[in-house]
């Protein structure tokens, strides 16, 4: 008998999910962790950890990351419209539950298990829980196609959208790739590297053990900056970011530019199985071209020397099309608990597709790449 249980931190679940086929370093349990212990997660920041657990004979079989929000914010997936809906008509939006990677829009498994019976088990005790708590809803954000499926195969809604990968077709030299663009897209990188040389700035890429506290220190000031542009806050707080040093260094790539030896710009990235994932960046001084440098470029170099397949540069930006980025589609599922809104909401993703369809056809005519014949 498969029993189901709701935990309230990921510290809980230890090492015992390593037995699951995750390929994504974002469901690594030293992940979770590290957004608890900084508090990146948990007090008041709206987040509050409720993983469900599955149990065979008191041993652990199964997990799905859920947490229950207090809001809509670092989701990447948009549903404020439903939030405003619910409140005109005198019901409770939030508390919500969603199963994500807080802060970020990365696509991967979602049910951890190794059972089809011990996944249906654990997303169908979701269902009773919004039901039990008198929950609005839960939502399955940036699910793999395999996950997604699942759910829409059990009644839940299917919504699409669109990011950017850039793959790795076993590319020896970064010029290889630039010689299967076209020709004004591998004259405008050209361009745009050129800049990076003639400011005469130099960027060095710093892996697990060799990135140190200071250069951590180093990042986060850049990282803050970001925020400030925007005048907004970061969300994540700099012992995060320690923590992952100390628990998966090897998994950690960072990129630092600088100007006359002095440091003016870095870029944090996380190394996956077959994937780098470009997370977050920031500058001190502003130089023409060299955003795209630390966040495309270097990247893309980094997957060639180390033969990774893929990079994923981060949410949203057409911008990222003329630097050899192609669109992919991205998915979520969403169980509506009220009746009469998720016929509204299952009405409004109907439509949605539609013009998520012909974005898609749009970009695909778009593409950078020659043409063949």
């Amino acid at each position: 008998m498969i029993e189901i249980i709701s935990g309230s931190s990921y510290s809980e679940l230890n090492k015992t999910t390593d037995q699951f086929e995750k390929n994504s370093p974002f469901l690594d349990i030293n992940f979770f962790e590290a957004l608890e212990k900084s508090e990146s997660i948990g007090g008041n920041t709206g987040w509050v950890s409720f993983p469900i657990i599955a149990k065979k004979n008191n041993v652990i079989v199964g997990f799905m990351p859920i947490f229950l929000k207090e809001h809509s914010y670092g989701e990447y997936v948009f549903d404020h419209a439903w939030a405003d809906a619910f409140q005109q008509h005198g019901l409770n939006y939030f508390p919500k539950m969603i199963s994500a990677i807080p802060f970020t829009p990365v696509t991967g498994p979602r049910v951890l298990a190794n059972d089809l019976e011990v996944k249906k088990a654990i997303i169908k005790s979701i269902e009773k829980i919004l039901l039990q708590y008198k929950i609005s809803s839960c939502h399955i954000l940036f699910p793999d196609k395999q996950d997604h499926d699942l759910f829409k195969e059990m009644g839940w809604l299917s919504r699409k959208g669109i990011q950017f990968k850039w793959q790795n077709d076993s590319y020896k030299t970064f010029d290889d790739f630039l010689n299967t663009l076209s020709h004004n897209k591998r004259k405008k990188i050209k361009q745009e590297r050129k800049k990076i040389q003639v400011n005469e700035i130099t960027v060095e890429q710093k892996q697990g053990i060799n990135i140190s506290s200071e250069n951590i220190d180093f990042f986060y000031e850049c990282y803050c900056e970001t925020y400030r542009l925007h005048n907004s806050s970061p969300y994540l707080k700099k012992s995060f970011f320690y923590e992952l040093t100390k628990s998966m260094p090897e998994k950690l790539l960072l990129i630092i530019a600088k100007k006359n030896d002095i440091k003016i710009a870095s870029a944090f990235n996380i190394i996956g199985k077959d994937t780098l994932y470009g997370r977050y960046w920031g500058a001190l001084e502003f130089f023409s071209g060299l955003h795209f440098e630390l966040c495309y470029y270097q990247g893309q170099e980094f997957c060639i020397n180390n033969k990774l397949k893929y990079f994923e540069g981060g949410a949203q930006g057409e911008h990222k099309l003329a630097r050899g980025f192609k669109p992919f589609d991205t998915y979520s599922n969403h169980y509506i608990a009220q009746p009469d809104f998720r016929n509204a909401v299952s009405n409004f993703l109907d439509d949605e597709l539609g013009r998520i369809n012909e974005y898609s056809s749009e970009l695909e005519e778009r593409t950078p790449y020659k043409k063949t014949i």
